[in-house]
């Protein structure tokens, strides 16, 4: 196309120039912008400040521990600020990361609550959530040693009455969002999709091996098989030598405990079924230990 004169030309320019201006991406809703003024840190969480159980309550730790957490990641998680936006600080991701785990809700509430966009929170729930595991993983959660198996069977024979055992065992389906393209891996006999959180833990609730991530369809018996502390520490080997129970001479291995949906081992302890147990008062006395320290350090 030819141009009659220099004038249709920069009429053109000029027609171009103002519908890019009119296309000008818009990079905060009109709603969020307001979020200084009346999102949920800006109010609500400032006042908490003022309330230690309503602050404990509301993040499910005490402020001194808040505090500690955020001085961990602050090199970790914090943003530089550019021409274009000054970036979410370093507390605000802090709290609504814990504000996702504390409550479940989706990204989309959280983000109407703090006013900021729904990819912004899931964007900072994974860095975060992957800053505090990097952190405090080596310090509060490290490979487990002969003794730390010994300290876990001291408390199950002390506190619960249960010598030889050094963790209990369960697995926790966390429901999800069904996968594309997974088939039904993810799919849960009670109806729903998950993931699966196994893990063992010490006779003082603590978490001493997890596992996360498994497919929702597969037994907890069928993961624990499958997964990287069984082939470390299990296959094969034995978590700490034989050694006789109380009032007894013969050596016995030393176990986990778990409920009905694993398969019973001589390194895994489970009930009796309850056809059996109702026709053996010794085998009911079992069964009401087994659990008993099983429920309380899981549930």
């Amino acid at each position: 196309m030819e141009m009659s004169s220099d004038s249709d030309v920069e009429e053109l320019l000029l027609l171009y120039a103002l519908s890019r201006s009119q296309r000008k991406r818009v990079w905060v809703h009109d709603i969020n912008q307001k979020r200084k003024d009346l999102g949920e840190y800006h109010r609500l969480c400032r006042e908490l400040a003022s309330h230690e159980d309503r602050f404990f309550t509301y993040f499910r730790m005490s402020q001194d521990l808040f505090e500690e957490l955020h001085e961990l990641l602050i090199p970790k998680i914090s943003k530089s600020t550019t021409n274009w936006r000054t970036p979410i600080s370093t507390r605000e991701r802090l709290v609504i990361c814990l504000r996702y785990l504390a409550t479940g809700d989706s990204h989309q509430t959280i983000a109407f609550s703090f006013r900021v966009g729904r990819s912004t929170v899931g964007g900072i729930v994974k860095e975060v959530c992957t800053e505090i595991w990097n952190t405090l993983q080596p310090e509060y959660m490290p490979s487990p040693t002969e003794e730390t198996w010994k300290q876990s069977e001291k408390g199950y024979r002390e506190t619960w009455n249960f010598p030889n055992c050094v963790g209990s065992i369960d697995g926790k389906h966390v429901s999800i969002k069904y996968p594309k393209n997974s088939g039904s891996e993810y799919f849960y006999y009670k109806k729903f999709f998950s993931v699966v959180l196994l893990a063992i833990v010490d006779p003082c609730y603590k978490f001493t091996v997890i596992d996360v991530g498994s497919y929702g369809r597969h037994s907890d018996s069928g993961i624990f098989e499958n997964s990287i502390f069984y082939r470390q520490y299990i296959h094969g080997k034995s978590l700490l030598p034989d050694k006789p129970l109380p009032g007894t001479e013969e050596p016995v291995p030393h176990v986990l405990i778990g409920d009905e949906g694993f398969a019973l081992k001589t390194y895994l302890m489970r009930p009796f079924p309850r056809a059996l147990a109702t026709q053996d008062e010794r085998k009911t006395n079992f069964n009401k230990r087994l659990c008993m320290a099983h429920f309380f350090t899981t549930y």
